[in-house]
């Protein structure tokens, strides 16, 4: 039985008597923002200890923590292995619009490759494993899409640098502080660094222009070097998110 939040801040040390406020968007766990003596952070209670594809909550904060240290995340205030709370960040959280700007391209590909030379974490993104566990929750849906998608996943050869990746830059895990941080790392581990930068591209279905620009503010102008590789991440991307996608429905 999943806690409740006044249940969980008994056991916080100064969040006894804090105020709760449940917020939206939170896909697999109850998320709230809590607020006691002129602090807020976030509080996200889940119903059952998280496993793979997922960290668990303890490898999420690890991560997340020394993401901290580097000002690329917020700072993990408590986590047990059902109960995460994190340092409430103040400032504008992206949406898609802000991806068509220059700047905010330039920027994002300054910070992922902060990210990418974070220590690696021990743990590698299993894209294959992913892809199957989403595959067999799926029921009803276009059988050949999903073998289409499975084999698309099983063929990508394993990435030749592996480093720390946030594994899921969607617009809106990403908040300008107005430094770049960086939200939600219950993805994060090791794997190419390229799959960032293809989930930014393919998740929000970026021009060749907007993709190359990406592309040159990361390897200081070398896009054209690196353009197949990332097509090839973008695939795979491509059909993770269909097979998550559908394994949801």
């Amino acid at each position: 039985m999943r806690q409740t939040p006044a249940a969980a801040l008994k056991g916080i040390p100064g969040w006894e008597c804090a105020s709760v406020r449940e917020l939206t968007g939170g896909m697999s766990n109850q998320t709230c923002l809590v607020e006691a003596a002129g602090r807020k952070a976030v509080l996200k209670i889940d119903p059952q200890p998280r496993g793979t594809p997922f960290n668990t909550r303890g490898a999420e904060a690890r991560i997340q923590s020394t993401a901290a240290e580097h000002e690329l995340a917020s700072r993990v205030l408590y986590a047990t292995e059902t109960v995460y709370m994190t340092e409430y960040l103040e400032g504008e959280v992206w949406t898609p619009a802000h991806l068509a700007d220059d700047g905010n391209l330039v920027r994002l590909a300054a910070a992922l490759r902060k990210l990418h030379a974070l220590p690696t974490t021990g743990r590698e993104f299993d894209a294959i494993g992913a892809a199957r566990e989403y595959a067999g929750n799926i029921s009803g849906a276009d059988r050949d899409q999903v073998r289409d998608c499975l084999q698309t996943v099983e063929a990508m050869p394993r990435p030749q640098k592996l480093c720390c990746c946030h594994n899921d830059l969607v617009a809106e895990n990403i908040i300008a502080t107005p430094r770049i941080h960086f939200l939600d790392w219950e993805y994060a581990s090791d794997n190419g660094p390229l799959f960032d930068l293809a989930t930014v591209v393919a998740h929000h279905d970026l021009s060749a222009d907007r993709r190359d620009m990406l592309l040159d503010a990361y390897f200081d102008g070398d896009a054209a070097r690196y353009s197949d590789r990332l097509a090839e991440f973008e695939r795979v991307y491509r059909a993770l998110l269909w097979l998550w996608s559908a394994a949801r429905e």
